[in-house]
């Protein structure tokens, strides 16, 4: 279909702004092949108004979904570093206490020690990766005792003493109220802490 051709003469917001040159595609009554339209958008403030506008309904939805996209990323990346430095972290346990007995029945080691924390990690996230709550222990009480709670604060206060034990009581406390969330960079520093400290007990 045949557009008519007409005059630059601006409408609305943009009346005064035409230049009078016939022209196809106009927009505002500005002639778009006369550049008058992109004039007006850049040097008048009814232009740069609703420039503004144009460009805050296009960029709205892409910095939403870049938003989304980072914070999908950022969840990723925290669900490896959780699961990588728990491998770091349970590696380390496990060579410290080589050779040591299962911490809460006394079976001497072997090969299939696990490690296992005191307070649980699924119900204490701040105790998840502390050192002190994970020690070397039997899979028999770690998987079918549950962990056998009661044995192992006696081995505990048996193997460290009691200031070690009102530690982990003051720590798992503390976090009844105030609830621990791990963020990225916390938990890279740790991964390179256990990274560290696996390295010395390999270079023994």
């Amino acid at each position: 279909m045949n557009v008519k051709p007409k005059k630059c003469k601006g409408t609305g917001k943009a009346i005064g702004h035409g230049c009078g040159k016939l022209n196809t595609y106009r927009a505002f009554g500005l002639g778009k092949e006369c550049r008058c339209y992109q004039t007006w958008l850049l040097s008048s403030d009814e232009g740069k108004e609703y420039l503004g506008k144009i460009t805050l309904k296009i960029t709205a939805p892409r910095e939403s979904l870049e938003k989304a996209e980072k914070q999908d990323n950022d969840r990723k990346k925290l669900s490896y570093l959780l699961v990588n430095v728990r491998n770091t972290c349970h590696e380390f346990i496990r060579l410290r206490d080589e050779y040591k007995p299962c911490i809460s029945c006394g079976t001497p080691w072997n090969s299939n020690f696990q490690a296992g924390h005191c307070y649980k990690a699924e119900k204490y996230s701040n105790l998840k990766f502390d050192e002190k709550n994970i020690n070397g222990q039997c899979k028999q009480c770690n998987l079918f005792k549950e962990g056998a709670e009661s044995s192992y604060r006696a081995g505990l206060m048996q193997r460290y003493g009691a200031e070690h034990v009102a530690y982990l009581d003051a720590k798992a406390e503390h976090y009844k109220q105030n609830h621990y969330e791990w963020d990225i960079f916390e938990l890279q520093e740790l991964r390179k802490y256990y990274q560290e400290k696996l390295k010395e007990l390999k270079n023994k």
